[in-house]
């Protein structure tokens, strides 16, 4: 099911909310068993032949995790008990989702002819990592016990199950446990439906609506420069908008239930720096990365070689978890040298003198904006021998067929990059602050109305009137 379908906005969504609220009036925890289930069910209804994988993973993960938590194993049995919930987590992950890519590697080494075909689980990815966290914690002695209907929400909570946020538990399970959120607050509600209408407007109206340029790059033979660039852009900024509307969607539907997810996304175009791209791009994952894998790999603390080679393993094991195919391991190569030379380059030169600070800080975002739309390039292609005709072209400024469908696409494309670079962000606009649980202040002291509401109105009834019957969140393959 899709946030941005009717039968979710018009149907499961009030359906959820109305028996979560008339159960809180009764119960701290049916509440919670209820958005489980309903949880559940939104999973079940597009992906049920997987819904069962995803019961499995939870009681095994809960139960090496009740083991860790106990503390009633020896450090070494510990240890392994923890190795086998995490081993057991990436064989589940490496099947589904890489098994194919492996073979057809094999067979192309080998000259075998070995077929795999298993359907890839939606969000596998997505609640793998959200678990493997939980299991690391439990080793450190950093989890509280908790209940396991509380667990199995967290994991399942259908706001973030399909395509992210990755959740952490100390920051979800609380909020669930809490007897507040199981009453409906007026206030977040408004505030929840304003996020989740700018999300949709942002999905249905911005992304989709600039789809259609994408194969200017990617379906044409040979694409001229103009039309190389301008096709690389429109999938830079539909990328942004899929990923940034969901993010808002998720977000604003968490809020209704009184619950505050973390932010994912924040402006990551108006970067500095490919180091600040990605504390605003996926932002939870790239927390993961650097908390379970790049630190314990050893980070910066081995010496300056050690920390490039563990930058570009990190990056590598991150353009993988987004998809089985070599234009995803170049994309991950892609980024972890734009990281080491960012760390090289803020070495040999940490402090900019304060006249050019400013110019320094717009080629900058140039120079960091550009990589980042070459690596998309690699990111979107079918294959990496597509993506280097694009990027061929790319590089060929005499090579221009500028006609009538170039420059609509360069007015869109100019449009949005100033959406991207001169409008405000969601949180921004909201106020949206996670850690400290505050949303819509002005709003609430009535600085906002009623001009912001009808406009709010306006924003969601475009975004309804907007939606297409098939059109899937980009993250939803991953």
């Amino acid at each position: 099911m899709l946030f941005n379908s009717y039968p979710f906005i018009l149907l499961f969504l009030p359906a959820v909310l109305v028996g979560y609220f008339w159960l809180g009036r009764r119960s701290n925890l049916t509440p919670v068993i209820w958005l489980t289930a309903a949880s559940l069910a939104f999973y079940a209804i597009g992906n049920w032949q997987f819904a069962g994988l995803l019961l499995a993973s939870i009681a095994f993960n809960y139960s090496v995790g009740y083991l860790l938590i106990e503390k009633k194993l020896t450090p070494s049995q510990r240890r392994v008990a923890l190795t086998l919930g995490v081993a057991g987590d990436l064989l589940v992950l490496g099947i589904f989702k890489y098994a194919g890519f492996a073979a057809d590697n094999l067979n192309a080494l080998l000259g075998t002819h070995v077929a795999v075909h298993i359907l890839l689980s939606v969000g596998i990815s997505f609640y793998t990592f959200t678990q493997i966290a939980f299991l690391v914690d439990a080793w450190r002695g950093q989890v509280a016990a908790y209940a396991l209907p509380h667990y199995a929400l967290f994991v399942t909570y259908f706001p973030h199950l399909i395509a992210g946020p990755i959740l952490h538990h100390k920051d979800m399970i609380p909020q669930f446990e809490r007897e507040k959120s199981k009453h409906p607050d007026p206030h977040l509600m408004l505030c929840g439906v304003i996020i989740f209408a700018i999300g949709l407007f942002k999905k249905t109206c911005l992304a989709d609506g600039i789809q259609p340029l994408v194969v200017l790059a990617f379906d044409a033979r040979s694409p001229s420069f103009d039309q190389a660039w301008l096709g690389a852009l429109a999938y830079t900024f539909q990328l942004y908008f899929d990923f940034s509307g969901y993010s808002d969607m998720a977000i604003g539907i968490s809020l209704m239930f009184g619950i505050f997810l973390p932010v994912n996304f924040n402006s990551p175009y108006k970067a500095t720096s490919i180091v600040e791209f990605w504390r605003r791009w996926h932002m939870t994952l790239s927390q993961f990365l650097r908390d379970y894998l790049y630190i314990p790999l050893g980070g910066n603390r081995r010496g300056r070689a050690l920390r490039y080679i563990n930058l570009m393993l990190t990056m590598l094991l991150g353009g993988l978890w987004h998809g089985a195919a070599w234009t995803f391991v170049v994309w991950g190569a892609l980024h972890g040298a734009y990281l080491c030379i960012n760390h090289v380059f803020n070495a040999l030169l940490p402090n900019i003198p304060s006249p050019l600070a400013r110019p320094a800080r717009v080629a900058g975002t140039v120079l960091t904006f550009v990589a980042v739309v070459v690596a998309w390039v690699f990111f979107r292609a079918e294959r990496v021998d597509w993506a280097m005709r694009v990027i061929g072209a790319m590089a060929e400024p005499s090579n221009i067929a500028f006609g009538r469908e170039e420059i609509v696409a360069l007015v869109m494309v100019s449009i949005y990059a100033a959406l991207v670079w001169l409008a405000p962000n969601t949180q921004e606009i909201m106020g949206y602050d996670h850690r400290n649980r505050s949303v819509g202040d002005d709003l609430r002291a009535g600085r906002m109305r009623p001009l912001f509401l009808y406009g709010a109105s306006l924003v969601l009834a475009f975004g309804i009137l907007g939606i297409q019957s098939h059109s899937e969140f980009i993250y939803f393959r991953f």
